[in-house]
């Protein structure tokens, strides 16, 4: 992999209603240290004080997240510090994702590159944690002291958690592995080119087998290509429905053939499917918000 990488995204791409999330939570994003930056996709940092509880919705990316969390009482509200901390793995999740946030709390998150965790935990192909949330010492054995949570969640200050998060990654890993980097550029090619819409496309731009690229997916990046390829034809929909103005909703039918649907109605039910509503019914509700807020 290169020793560089790109700087953290700026969109919301996979949040159910981001403005709603965002009026709620301070979310940030920032890059990890150079070293790591082919591995990481970015950190990932949610702190929180609310009067009445909230859902949050999100459609996965094919990522696994490292997740710090901190229930209670945080530093910085009160200086004390306490709360219940943890530290999880949290493989690709293969449906709606979602998490109620109450009180006060605070997240520091580590999202890896497609094909990126694999060199820090080398031991099980990407697949074993798919659909699993489990302690980081199961997938760090030995390497996750009972103090790292802490270390990670109680500073005051933004720069300090990412140092600690810097600090750990780098004390474990990552661990060359040149198929790992072919599973993120393979990723990200079906992220960025449209015209990528079968498995078909991606073997033969991979220089691979069908059958090939499903075994590297299922090592590497822990579903299938297939999954991936629809996962990102959802985000993009996803966006396009947030986008929906007072003035007139998304040409779906237009969008589906974009996203290689053959029809609107395939993109209807994959919609509906991942998110609950239809597109349609989603558009509206965002355009109302709007014309609320206006």
């Amino acid at each position: 992999m290169s020793a560089s990488g790109p700087a953290p995204r700026r969109d919301t791409r996979g949040i159910v209603d981001p403005a709603e999330l965002l009026a709620r939570v301070r979310f940030r994003r920032y890059a990890p240290a150079p070293g790591l930056r082919p591995y990481l996709e970015h950190y990932w940092l949610i702190d929180w004080d609310l009067a009445e509880p909230y859902a949050t919705h999100v459609v996965p990316h094919p990522s696994v997240n490292v997740v710090f969390e901190r229930d209670g009482d945080t530093e910085t509200n009160t200086g004390t510090g306490t709360g219940t901390d943890s530290a999880v793995v949290s493989g690709i999740g293969l449906e709606l994702f979602t998490k109620e946030l109450t009180g006060r709390g605070r997240v520091c998150g580590v999202q890896f590159r497609p094909g990126g965790f694999r060199p820090f935990a080398p031991a099980w192909p990407v697949s074993h944690w798919t659909g699993r949330t489990v302690p980081l010492a199961e997938a760090f054995p030995g390497r996750a002291a009972p103090e790292l949570p802490g270390r990670v969640l109680s500073p005051a200050g933004d720069h300090a958690r990412v140092a600690a998060l810097d600090a750990f990654l780098l004390a474990h890993g990552p661990a060359a592995d040149p198929a790992a980097g072919q599973a993120t550029a393979l990723v990200d090619l079906v992220r960025t080119d449209r015209t990528v819409r079968r498995v078909s496309a991606l073997a033969r731009a991979a220089g691979l087998s069908p059958r090939s690229l499903q075994r590297l997916f299922a090592a590497y990046v822990g579903v299938g290509p297939k999954w991936v390829i629809l996962r990102y034809r959802i985000h993009e929909a996803l966006e396009r429905a947030e986008s929906a103005s007072p003035a007139g909703p998304p040409d779906w039918a237009a969008l589906a053939a974009d996203l290689g649907y053959s029809d609107q109605a395939h993109l209807v039910r994959d919609f509906t499917a991942t998110i609950g509503v239809p597109p349609t019914a989603y558009a509206r509700a965002r355009a109302a918000g709007l014309t609320a807020g206006a």
